[in-house]
């Protein structure tokens, strides 16, 4: 796997060579010191994953993903020395299209490396994304589902999605009359900063879902866990660990088709920006319930992979730009979602 990094810090860049260095498998092709570079880099020669410091003279690394995304768009890992005190620019960064975040591994006291594992694993993990394959999921049992609530707005997102989760929850109205369940792709420790910041954008309470919650009008529930969301026969939602045949955790198809098996009110599904095909057949899914669908158009995702495998499985009803979706969703409010077939 080809890597590159982007950094200035000497004393970074030297600890990031030696991590890579003895790690089978990754190839360091080049580095930049700045976002600019970095583009011109990558339209050169893109690398497998780019590892990115938001921190950058001239180009910081928020404007550099956005250039890249556009033009070159690669796999990219935010590496940088405190994403903990920058959770703001984290965010931006990840709606830009980054992957996913982690604090710049660093030589402590006694002259070991601190947080090379984890850089590590998130390359791992970034790279059995890459060779996701398109091999279709089975098709879902049909099973008798539960009585749920009324209305349920399905939402699931990857890369680019919380800077669209926040254009799509601030144009919700604050008597919007559905609940509202989101997926999205990003490791457990920022799900509870990414819930305030969500929040601020929106007129809606915001909050983690919790083990045994139910979907409440009016209330935006988000993944807070490495495990998948399940909406269960008690008419509950909850965490499970034990499906393991999805790289992504939380799963989004296993998650819309947890809704599809056991919901019996009305629900939207909309999937938004993301590489790979994770929610494309659990659209899908919804969809053959009678369920309506939404998967958000080329030109507004940051990343058109999840949407592009949903349009091309005919799994959405309508393909709208990001910024129609809140007016669709709110548009005749109680007659928009259409009633499964049961």
């Amino acid at each position: 796997m080809n890597i590159a990094i982007v950094n200035n810090q000497p004393a970074a860049l030297a600890t990031l060579r030696q991590v890579l260095a003895h790690h089978v498998g990754l190839n360091l092709i080049w580095e930049a010191h700045d976002g600019t570079q970095a583009i011109a880099a990558c339209a050169s020669q893109c690398p497998d994953v780019l590892l990115l410091d938001l921190d950058l003279p001239h180009m910081d690394g928020i404007a550099a993903t956005r250039a890249i995304m556009r033009s070159t768009p690669c796999a990219i890992l935010i590496v940088t020395n405190d994403v903990g005190a920058i959770a703001a620019r984290v965010y931006d960064a990840l709606g830009c299209g980054a992957l996913d975040a982690v604090n710049t591994p660093h030589v402590n006291s006694g002259g070991q490396i601190e947080g090379a594992s984890t850089l590590l694993a998130r390359i791992d993990l970034i790279a059995k994304r890459l060779d996701e394959r398109a091999t279709p999921r089975e098709k879902v049992p049909e099973r008798r589902r539960s009585r749920g609530a009324r209305r349920l707005v399905a939402v699931g997102a990857s890369a680019g999605g919380p800077s669209a989760l926040a254009t799509l929850l601030g144009g919700l109205p604050a008597d919007f009359d559905a609940a509202m369940v989101i997926v999205q792709h990003i490791d457990a420790s920022f799900t509870p900063g990414m819930a305030s910041w969500l929040a601020s954008h929106c007129a809606l309470p915001v909050r983690l879902l919790e083990e045994g919650d139910y979907a409440r009008a009016g209330e935006v529930l988000i993944a807070g866990s490495n495990r998948h969301v399940l909406f269960l026969e008690n008419h509950r939602f909850g965490y499970s660990v034990d499906l393991l045949d999805s790289i992504y955790c939380p799963s989004i198809d296993v998650f819309f088709e947890s809704i599809a098996r056991h919901w019996r009110g009305e629900v939207t599904g909309v999937l938004l920006t993301g590489m790979g095909r994770d929610g494309a057949a659990g659209l899908k899914a919804l969809r053959d319930r009678g369920h309506h669908t939404i998967a958000q158009d080329s030109t507004t995702s940051a990343v058109y992979g999840m949407p592009k495998a949903a349009v091309a499985l005919n799994a959405a009803v309508d393909v709208l730009p990001l910024d129609a979706i809140a007016a669709r969703l709110s548009a005749a409010q109680g007659t928009l979602f259409t009633t499964a077939t049961r």
